[in-house]
């Protein structure tokens, strides 16, 4: 299966809130738009939502999302997404590229993806900041199976740009089990979640110093912003060590589950 969703958001002077310009979606990717959403402070939020079993073994899925000039959008998931294997044998593949417009601010928080058995999937997520006022916030959590599973395969590719800056180029394979095992990699752990924020010159932003735990660790990124990461055996568990992680920003991740639009410190992006 082959499917393309668009979102765009921009801001209306009018108004002075961010609206919704286009709102596509294809099955089964598909956008709900939430209507007075707490916390948003102006800005729009979307559900994105699986409509049908997906991604699974020879499915080929898009999204693009434009955030406007100082439009704030918040796009964000309601259910696990299972990697399910085709018949053939087949990979799947989704590609979310996102752009985000001056003083723009865009949040991408989809809930965690399962990698079942005998599963080839690839995630490519490519992000275009429009210079140092654009924000960006990002969270992924990666859970290798479900209960006494074996996991299939997955890629993950992260690239994100700050005007002409490279901010983040990051690849990551799971599910080759000796790998996976690795003290040097997933150390057996089941579930890797990870959470990027960038963006923010002049509203407070500053930057990160680098920290860790036994399971956790903040990295600022060379061009501005952090990564923090986490190992757990569970996405419960992943999710606190991320927040974990947050408080050891000087000026703050904002937790996966809290803060809204203008919720938080972010990390220059110079």
């Amino acid at each position: 299966m082959r499917a393309t969703a668009r979102l765009t958001a921009e801001f209306d002077d009018a108004t002075g809130t961010t609206v919704l310009r286009e709102l596509r979606s294809m099955a089964p990717v598909t956008l709900f738009p939430r209507s007075g959403a707490a916390g948003t402070s102006g800005g729009a939020q979307v559900h994105l939502v699986n409509s049908a079993t997906a991604p699974l073994g020879g499915d080929d899925l898009a999204l693009h999302v434009r955030v406007g000039p100082g439009a704030r959008l918040r796009l964000s998931g309601v259910a696990a997404t299972l990697a399910l294997p085709g018949q053939g044998g087949d990979g799947s593949a989704m590609a979310v590229h996102v752009e985000v417009g001056a003083r723009g601010r865009f949040e991408y928080l989809p809930e965690p993806t399962v990698v079942t058995g005998r599963a080839r999937h690839h995630a490519h997520l490519a992000v275009d900041l429009d210079g140092p006022t654009a924000r960006l916030r990002t969270r992924e959590v990666l859970v290798l199976g479900r209960d006494g599973e074996r996991p299939g395969r997955l890629t993950t590719a992260t690239h994100i740009v700050c005007g002409d800056v490279p901010v983040l180029r990051q690849e990551l394979q799971v599910g080759d089990p000796a790998l996976d095992a690795s003290t040097a990699y997933l150390a057996g752990r089941r579930v890797l979640g990870t959470e990027i924020v960038t963006g923010g010159v002049g509203e407070g932003g500053g930057s990160v110093e680098p920290a860790s735990g036994q399971w956790w660790s903040v990295t600022p990124l060379p061009a501005g912003g952090a990564l923090a990461t986490a190992l757990a055996e569970d996405a419960v568990t992943a999710e606190r060590e991320l927040v974990r992680a947050a408080g050891c920003c000087r000026h703050g991740l904002t937790s996966p589950r809290g803060g809204g639009h203008g919720g938080g410190g972010f990390a220059r992006c110079r």
